[in-house]
């Protein structure tokens, strides 16, 4: 009896902690990253990513509303408001009504929020955290979203769209009249005692880091992390690498490697953030598969060569993309999941209030 007994607190007390919300949640996209483009990173890196230790896996389907190929923007928008859309659309149901992203649900609930990018903030994933426009070429429009209903840290590029505007507005004017500190470098936005952060890095995307650009992507989530993690309440932060997607667009396999092997390195710092800070959950994710991407590597890689690989697209594809996730909360995400699965689960996990 006294067995029994001793079995069912056990178990009340696993329950307890089981129904603990989750206080943060770190949700990285590699955009364009499908299964091959993971596995040809780590035949370059010669070990397994970070993201792929230690964490739970899934699979995520990605067709949109009106096709079963997704673009960015309907792709995002499912994965931040857990509804499929058309393509092109931003934070938008398929009948133009405006959707509620996690993010946006966060904060209502007293959380923190973050996005960066290594594309113009205004481009369309981490836009669809933040916007709701009809059309993902409405940048400038996106920019005024980011004013209006921003986060309180984003970093990444898009200076044009905030600066050079078509209405001549100067939105980072009024970003600090709403009490963001602007900058234009990490070294700054690191100095930054803020709450309210604003790092526009590049006047359009961020250069490719096979041009010679140094990994910044790491850093600028430490960056974010300390600026979000000063609230009590806890955060939520949307990370995008972009550029997988754009150097498979092109059909640059080691430019790929580069700039996924860059995002891992950025995963990495968010399991580290996160085994230190028990209630914090790491998503990894991608919102498509860029090229159509084919491994036909048959020999051990050595460093230096050109691994041997084919495209069948210049486009996106239908297949699905992997989900790795870490910590509480993370069983939730196994399995053959669709893309509007995160939304609803997320804020179950975070127990926030609708």
């Amino acid at each position: 009896m006294k067995k029994l007994v001793l079995m069912l607190a056990m178990s009340l007390v696993l329950i307890s902690i089981a129904a603990k919300p989750v206080k943060n949640v770190i949700f990285l996209i590699g955009d364009g990253m499908g299964l091959n483009q993971v596995y040809a990173a780590t035949l370059v890196k010669g070990a397994p990513l970070y993201m792929m230790q230690d964490t739970k896996t899934g699979l995520v389907l990605t067709y949109s509303y009106d096709n079963g190929i997704t673009d960015s923007a309907a792709g995002g928008t499912a994965l931040a408001a857990g509804v499929k859309t058309r393509n092109s659309m931003i934070g938008m149901g398929p009948d133009s009504v405006n959707l509620e992203s996690i993010l946006h649900l966060a904060a209502r609930n007293g959380k923190s929020t973050g996005v960066m990018s290594t594309s113009a903030l205004t481009h369309a994933t981490p836009a669809s955290y933040v916007a709701n426009q009809v059309s993902r070429g409405m940048q400038d429009e996106i920019a005024l979203d980011f004013v209006e209903q921003g986060p309180d840290v984003f970093i990444g590029g898009g200076r044009k769209y905030f600066e050079a505007r078509e209405d001549g507005q100067n939105l980072t004017e009024q970003l600090k009249t709403k009490g963001y500190d602007v900058v234009y470098d990490l070294e700054k936005a690191k100095a930054s005692g803020s709450r309210k952060l604003a790092a526009l890095l590049a006047d359009d995307h961020l250069a490719d880091v096979i041009s010679g650009r140094e990994y910044l992507l790491p850093e600028a989530l430490s960056i974010a992390i300390d600026h979000l993690s000063r609230n009590k309440k806890g955060f939520f932060l949307m990370v995008e690498g972009s550029k997988i997607d754009m150097r498979c667009h092109s059909h640059d396999i080691m430019g790929c490697v580069a700039e996924t092997l860059e995002f891992d390195e950025t995963v990495k710092v968010a399991l580290d953030f996160a085994r230190k800070n028990k209630n914090t959950l790491v998503i990894v994710t991608a919102d498509h598969e860029t090229g159509g991407l084919s491994i036909l590597q048959n020999t051990p890689y050595r460093k230096g060569e050109e691994l041997k690989v084919r495209y069948t697209t210049n486009g996106h594809t239908g297949v699905p993309v992997p989900v790795y996730s870490y910590g509480p909360g993370a069983d939730n995400f196994t399995g053959v999941l669709e893309n509007t699965y995160f939304k609803a689960t997320l804020a179950r996990l975070m127990k926030l209030k609708q």
